[in-house]
């Protein structure tokens, strides 16, 4: 649902109603396709544009990439499913792309640790975007992100699109909204797949990167190190160096989706606890058992996550269960269930899959079909926002505050303490060590952002 005003909304309905009136049906004519790019063309690059390209007229004029093959391969994707059969132009490097100034849309889904700057250098050349979560890989990154969005006056969608799942806006709007469960005054967040690489020394030695791939480049600003098959393609999450580990990766979207249910802004305080207990011969450096409580005064919202052993609910071993004083709502990107007390009718509702609208997501490599519909949704509202100039539904904002919830999460893990944060100084309260990491150093020579010179 996006935020507009009142005179906007209505001036802009009169507008159309007025152009309707006075122009003829066999004049009319489609929209200007809007000219797209996209930076980090592998799995859910293509999964973002290729959404995009079936809920709107746009022309995909830019694609960029590091990796030669996955580039051209992308390349070809699109040509076949874009209206104009054109290949779009390729760029190895998003500066050279952008300084075109051609782009009326970037999306941007590169590893975590390429988010922030050609975002910020997006915003720099005009466009509006669309950037996959989390915002950034340190607090002030993130927060740099935002306000170069701000300053530039650009409208940015993050891609936490639990918010456009259809499901899940139902069960918002009929469970919490209407106050079915009651007061809720916990949450359970968890991700227990067992997603964490495996691979050893034995099996996955250091090696010369392929010849396809610019992996000085590819690294970018984090630390340098030997090129490994984990990291490219897909594997980089394994890796602390480039995210932030699976409370980055899976809990941004679980933690966001309970903020956004239930209005909530930011956590007083973040405490966590964890490691690496059981896989210890994995060349992966991000921990395999975690939990975290995010403390929102009357509503703590605990995260657990576990990559062996067994799942506590299979039906839903990512997710998120709200505990009310009227009832129990369980819900995942697969489904929800709400659960009355005394004696109520359960409810259950499966997600939307619009495969007949959209029958192209049956056989599309690699995409996850139970999401498409969620990611057309984010694209749609992304869309309107732009003509309308007001904040998505996953505006930076949000995007911001639960990323930052989760690093500070990891940094209360890395500490041994529990952070309380004030959002007005962006800063923890009264503890300097804990301040000093809000921004990781950068390898040159690429230049950390900060928020007041973006």
């Amino acid at each position: 649902m996006t935020r507009r005003s009142f005179l906007h909304h209505g001036s802009a309905a009169l507008a159309a109603a007025t152009a309707i009136s006075y122009v003829p049906t066999t004049f009319a004519r489609e929209p200007k396709p809007r000219r797209v790019g996209l930076i980090g063309s592998g799995w859910y690059g293509k999964a973002d544009l290729l959404r995009l390209i079936q809920v709107a007229p746009v022309e995909v004029v830019s694609l960029c990439d590091v990796d030669k093959r996955m580039l051209d391969e992308a390349a070809g994707i699109v040509a076949g499913r874009q209206k104009s059969g054109k290949r779009p132009r390729l760029y190895a490097d998003y500066r050279k792309m952008l300084a075109e100034r051609d782009l009326e849309v970037v999306l941007i889904a590169t590893p975590d640790h390429w988010h922030a700057l050609p975002l910020i250098e997006a915003c720099k050349a005009g466009a509006d975007i669309y950037v996959q979560k989390p915002t950034g890989v340190d607090v002030v990154e993130s927060q740099s992100m935002l306000a170069a969005a701000r300053k530039h006056g650009r409208v940015v969608q993050v891609g936490t699109q639990r918010r456009s799942t259809p499901h899940l806006v139902e069960a918002r709007d009929r469970f919490i909204k209407e106050g079915r469960l009651g007061k809720i005054a916990y949450v359970e967040v968890c991700c227990y797949w067992h997603m964490r690489n495996r691979d050893t020394l034995a099996t996955a030695p250091d090696t010369a990167p392929p010849d396809h791939l610019d992996w000085d480049m590819w690294t970018g600003p984090a630390p340098m190190r030997p090129y490994n098959k984990i990291a490219h393609p897909r594997g980089w999450r394994a890796f602390m160096e480039y995210g932030n580990g699976i409370v980055g990766d899976m809990c941004i979207h679980m933690l966001d989706m309970v903020r956004w249910m239930m209005g909530l802004g930011w956590p007083v305080s973040v405490a966590s606890s964890g490691g690496i207990l059981m896989d210890k011969a994995a060349r992966a450096n991000i921990t395999d058992t975690q939990t975290a409580t995010f403390d929102f005064n009357d509503v703590k919202v605990v995260w657990t996550h576990r990559t062996w052993g067994e799942t506590p609910d299979p039906k839903y071993p990512w997710s998120a269960t709200f505990y009310g004083e009227k009832g129990t709502l369980k819900a995942s990107v697969f489904s929800y269930d709400f659960i009355p007390r005394n004696g109520g009718k359960p409810e259950h509702k499966d997600q939307v899959m619009e495969l007949d609208l959209y029958p192209e997501d049956r056989d599309e490599k690699d995409l996850e079909r139970h999401v498409a519909p969620a990611i057309r949704g984010h694209m749609r509202n992304l869309l309107d926002c732009i003509d309308t100039r007001s904040r998505p539904v996953a505006d930076i904002e949000e995007g911001h505050i639960s990323t930052a919830s989760c690093i500070l999460a990891n940094l209360s893990m890395k500490l041994g303490r529990t952070l309380r944060w004030d959002p007005a100084r962006h800063e923890v309260i009264g503890d300097k060590e804990a301040n000093k990491l809000l921004a990781r150093p950068y390898r040159a020579p690429w230049v950390h952002p900060t928020p007041g010179k973006v």
